[in-house]
């Protein structure tokens, strides 16, 4: 008996709908399955500037596109690193790069041995070791090439976009690749009376539309997975307290460092997203500690350049769906949860998500083990970050404001609070299970955010003396050697991907 997934309903375009839509018709080919996207122009999406981290370009080199034409296509830039502006105090500063530090030596962690040069006094700045924060800071960019034992060969780097126009881009890809796009508005979702599977979706214009395994790109209001299944909502608003945000573009000005810039405000922080075309921008805040229009009025105060259109408002409450998949329906993006953008992971949550999916794909039977252990991978995946997120709304030395009071003395989830007690003694970072962030990028936040460990791990001292700081010598002129050949972020664009004329 044929039990194939016949016919795929993704419900909402946007980013996620036609990640996933592009992602479906490039391996579910060869007639496999009939893949329809339901949108309306009626819904707007949330498609203001995006900042991405490397594991997209995966998700590219899965399609097979070609990186010059997403940029060009998309307006972007490169990114190699986030700078974080005001988090531990009012005029401190420190960044999260993409990459390593240094080298992990004699099977002890670089970092390790870079506290050892803190604790004598003798330790220059940490961006010296990294290769990407010290070409943010130069505002110099370029592809890894093949150099043997060259920092030059494995250069991590990410893109800022324009959402609206990645979704377009992925939109053609789609189609070329058979998926089909139903413009309309859903007025009634149809359930099985006794699976409570979903069935068929009812049109504005009366259309029904059936379908045997339904992804929910639809946003924050989850249109299936919660409107019509009930699953439920897991909500994290006592430690990702941020319920707002304002997002407006403004003209290019400024700067063109390939960063994205969050810049710690009284009540939230503020993003700076640089694009070919222009500057993403936008106020993530506490409603509970600033009005709207306060906060409106602080974000329009600080644009380095004149506003596009007027600013828009998003509403949301932080957390997760206690299900992802639920039934025959999987949520995928904003309707699968919601975490404020700090670390540019929204993408990659869709990203992830698809790629699962595809992992245990189902069929018509929809095996209940399949299932659980989507679900698992997607909490585990959540929760990690959540835990990052809360480490740099927690551990800050500002109090000159109730907003940050509240942050730095609540309680943090018990995995947060483990991964503090470590590092705090001997400046210790575990990766659990693959999660996201590497030990490179808690290192990072750590230290910026003001943390620092009683003492370093002892085995750094089996290095003799000698050889220790003739390595950490060389690991540094070498890695600012290896800058020195990178050419300007700018003039890589506009040699190789500058966008056409709009």
């Amino acid at each position: 008996m044929d039990k194939r997934i016949r016919r795929v309903v993704i419900v909402g375009g946007g980013t996620a709908g036609w990640m996933t839509a592009a992602t479906l018709g490039r391996f579910l080919k060869n007639g496999y399955s009939e893949i329809r996207v339901i949108e309306s122009e009626e819904i707007g999406t949330v498609g203001v500037g995006e900042s991405t981290i490397p594991q997209m370009r995966i998700f590219n080199r899965m399609l097979a596109l070609d990186e010059n034409e997403f940029v060009s296509r998309t307006q972007a830039t490169f990114k190699l690193a986030i700078e974080f502006r005001d988090w531990r105090r009012i005029g401190d500063a420190y960044f999260h790069p993409f990459g390593p530090y240094g080298l992990d030596m004699e099977g002890v962690s670089f970092h390790a041995y870079w506290l050892k040069l803190k604790a004598l006094g003798q330790a220059p700045d940490l961006g010296d070791y990294s290769l990407e924060l010290s070409a943010a800071r130069q505002s110099r960019f370029m592809r890894p090439i093949e150099k043997r034992n060259s920092p030059l060969s494995a250069i991590a780097y990410a893109f800022h976009f324009d959402a609206g126009l990645y979704a377009k881009f992925l939109r053609e890809f789609a189609e070329k690749h058979g998926v089909k796009r139903t413009e309309g508005k859903i007025v009634d979702v149809q359930l099985n009376g006794e699976s409570g599977f979903i069935e068929a979706v009812k049109l504005a214009d009366g259309q029904r539309v059936e379908g045997d395994l339904w992804i929910d790109c639809s946003g924050f209001r989850g249109l299936l997975i919660e409107q019509a299944l009930k699953t439920g909502y897991e909500d994290w608003s006592h430690w990702l307290i941020n319920d707002r945000a304002w997002a407006v573009p403004c003209e290019k000005a400024g700067d063109r460092h390939p960063v994205t810039r969050a810049i710690a405000r009284t009540a939230g922080w503020q993003w700076r997203i640089p694009l070919q075309h222009r500057i993403g921008n936008g106020y993530a805040f506490s409603s509970k500690f600033v009005s709207e229009d306060e906060a409106a009025g602080t974000l329009l105060s600080h644009l380095e350049g004149k506003p596009l259109k007027d600013p828009m408002l998003i509403r949301f409450t932080t957390g997760k769906r206690r299900k992802s998949w639920n039934r025959n329906c999987v949520a995928i993006g904003l309707s699968a949860g919601f975490m404020e953008p700090l670390e540019s992971q929204s993408i990659y949550l869709i990203q992830v998500a698809i790629a699962r999916l595809l992992t245990v794909f189902p069929d018509r039977g929809f095996e209940p083990a399949d299932a659980a252990h989507f679900n698992r991978l997607m909490d585990w995946e959540f929760d990690r970050i959540r835990d990052f997120l809360v480490l740099h709304f927690h551990a800050t030395e500002r109090t000159d404001s109730p907003y940050w009071e509240y942050c730095r003395n609540m309680k943090v989830p018990d995995f947060l609070a483990e991964k503090i007690a470590l590092f705090q003694g001997h400046g210790r970072i575990f990766r659990d299970n693959n999660e996201l962030f590497s030990d490179n990028s808690w290192f990072s936040v750590f230290l910026g955010q003001g943390l620092r460990p009683r003492s370093y791990d002892p085995l750094v001292d089996v290095m003799p003396e000698k050889e220790f700081h003739d390595r950490m010598t060389n690991i540094r002129t070498v890695i600012q050697n290896s800058v020195a050949q990178m050419p300007d972020h700018w003039e890589f664009i506009t040699k190789n991907c500058a966008a056409r004329p709009m």
